[in-house]
């Protein structure tokens, strides 16, 4: 074979980037194509572009569940997948149609596993009886997968626990990447004051939905003394309940403390590394995290993070060295108190604070390329083809 021809499957794709999985797509496309002897195209959501292929909901399921206008999206995007050796799939939305591709023109399908179904019960506030269907596409993807790509260790426990009769040789780790070059230090002091931040602060970046843990977040902020600030930079809620929610409790916050201030729409790259490179520490109080890049975004901006300890981010957050966790175990109360002692420790300490995101860049750098990334997953390519 001279020219290995691989369709990426994504529902995100620029201009529509809201989540660490498309970063993810985007990042490991743009890697993939420096490759010699690899031919990638982007078949994905959101009507037509010029860099990839792009498609509109067929007009017939405009009315429909969310889920099942994915499935006919997906339908639309196997047709098209004829000309291809190898389809490479990401979430659950566009999983279908690297499955129906892969039967159709008996073609390997391979699934990267960002986050699970079974993993993520609040989906059914927002997808109401779509959650099955998505539950049922993952599924059945990934139990017909010729491999699936876990982005973390504790990603691929999950999916086998989740899915028992999938064989574990099929699961392979290849861990999230970061561009350094892009999440660096950013020293631009205008930013902040553009926004009207002042003084040392905390940040969250990400967007609003249960397995993020901004609730939880918020309400430990109550206990967190009044010299720190709080940057929230956070948006794209996933259901009314948890956007409702979380703005309940920002306003309650903002009653007594100046220093909390809400971005409610996405910074543009320069903005967002500024505001990174300017927080005395970045908060990830996930309660579900198959890696997080936000971290590893954070990190290359030499900024301390203080994670959970749940899926994926121990494994980018080295604990005492680039920033600390803290344990979730699935009581609100425990966590929330955990996080503001942390937190309140951690702020008062701004020498700690400095060492842990000066090792943070190392450890990005070194551990976190996507030409690393990049390179695993064409080795992967090439042994489900051979």
């Amino acid at each position: 074979m001279s020219e290995l021809k691989v369709g990426i499957v994504t529902k995100e794709w620029p201009p529509a980037i809201y989540g660490g999985a498309g970063v993810h797509v985007l990042e490991l496309t743009q890697a993939l194509r420096t490759i010699s002897g690899l031919h990638v195209d982007v078949h994905c959501f959101g009507g037509k572009r010029e860099d990839a292929f792009g498609y509109d909901t067929p007009s017939e399921f405009s009315e429909s569940n969310p889920a099942v206008q994915a499935l006919a999206t997906d339908l639309e995007i196997a047709t098209n997948l004829s000309s291809v050796d190898l389809v490479h799939s990401h979430t659950w939305y566009a999983n279908m149609a690297g499955h129906i591709a892969s039967l159709q023109y008996s073609i390997p399908h391979i699934v990267s596993a960002h986050s699970l179904e079974p993993l993520r019960p609040w989906k059914a506030q927002q997808l109401g009886g779509g959650y099955a269907i998505s539950s049922w596409a993952e599924q059945t993807a990934y139990e017909s997968a010729a491999a699936i790509i876990a982005v973390s260790d504790g990603m691929r426990g999950d999916v086998l626990a989740a899915y028992p009769s999938i064989d574990p040789n099929k699961v392979v780790t290849i861990r999230n990447g970061v561009d350094t070059t892009k999440f660096a230090p950013n020293h631009d002091g205008s930013v902040p004051k553009k926004y009207g931040v002042s003084g040392p602060y905390a940040i969250f970046v990400g967007r609003i939905t249960r397995q993020k843990g901004l609730a939880h977040l918020l309400r430990a902020w109550k206990d967190v003394p009044a010299e720190f600030g709080l940057v929230l930079a956070a948006g794209s809620p996933d259901e009314e309940g948890i956007g409702q929610e979380v703005a309940d409790l920002i306003a309650d916050l903002q009653k007594t403390r100046s220093n909390v201030w809400w971005i409610k729409e996405m910074l543009p790259h320069s903005q967002l590394t500024a505001m990174l490179t300017a927080a005395e520490l970045f908060v990830c109080p996930s309660i579900y995290e198959p890696l997080g890049i936000v971290n590893l975004e954070a990190m290359g901006c030499e900024t301390a993070v203080l994670g959970s300890r749940v899926g994926g981010i121990p494994e980018v957050v080295a604990d005492k060295v680039t920033g600390e966790l803290v344990d979730y175990t699935g009581e609100a109360a425990p966590f929330e108190k955990a996080l503001s002692e942390n937190i309140t420790r951690l702020m008062s300490q701004p020498e700690l604070l400095k060492k842990y995101g000066n090792a943070g860049r190392v450890r990005a750098m070194k551990e976190f390329g996507w030409d690393a990334v990049a390179a695993a997953t064409v080795a992967l390519y090439k042994r489900v083809i051979a």
